[in-house]
């Protein structure tokens, strides 16, 4: 008897996660639910405590978890909200709603320029191929000159946008056979 009403009880904290989840992201339950089966699959990739690790996140993006790379370690930062080394589910479907295309514009370039600014300091800095944003001419890159610069080159959002997540549980149908939430 103890052994259902644990599954259950299981059961209804991931609902209500997925409920929580989903009104703070521009996913449905369904997809949050879609998420989490994918975030399985990527966080059991090589330490499978749970949580997505560095070498699962570069194995996931570059196919290759020993290899550093700066722009994947960049975005692992990004998504690793708590700064503790690892990605947990809620962190991985926030950061997965910067991408989702209903998220705002004005999102994503901010999201975009904080990848960017590699050191954290507020600007952009040291990037040659993009001199032309640099409309004061200080070498650096700030929040204006970026909003300036997408604006005129829009394209450069569009690496911010995964249009599959706008219906994951199409693309990843089998992730959503045994959901037992409804949109």
């Amino acid at each position: 008897m103890s052994c259902f009403w644990f599954k259950k009880s299981r059961s209804k904290i991931k609902q209500e996660q997925s409920i929580i989840l989903a009104s703070e992201t521009y996913f449905t339950e369904n997809e949050v639910e879609a998420l989490l089966h994918l975030f399985k699959k990527l966080s059991s990739a090589i330490i499978d405590d749970g949580l997505i690790h560095k070498e699962e996140f570069r194995l996931a993006l570059l196919r290759d978890s020993k290899q550093p790379n700066l722009f994947a370690d960049r975005v692992f930062d990004m998504f690793d909200i708590k700064r503790n080394g690892v990605i947990d589910f809620g962190e991985f479907v926030r950061s997965m709603s910067i991408f989702h295309p209903n998220a705002s514009e004005e999102r994503k370039i901010e999201y975009s320029f904080r990848l960017f600014d590699l050191r954290q300091t507020g600007y952009i800095e040291h990037i040659q191929t993009i001199k032309e944003a640099d409309t004061n001419g200080d070498g650096k890159i700030d929040k204006e000159e970026w909003q300036e610069y997408v604006a005129k080159n829009p394209s450069i959002l569009k690496i911010m946008t995964l249009p599959y997540l706008k219906e994951i549980t199409l693309a990843f149908p089998s992730f959503v056979l045994h959901s037992q939430m409804e949109d």
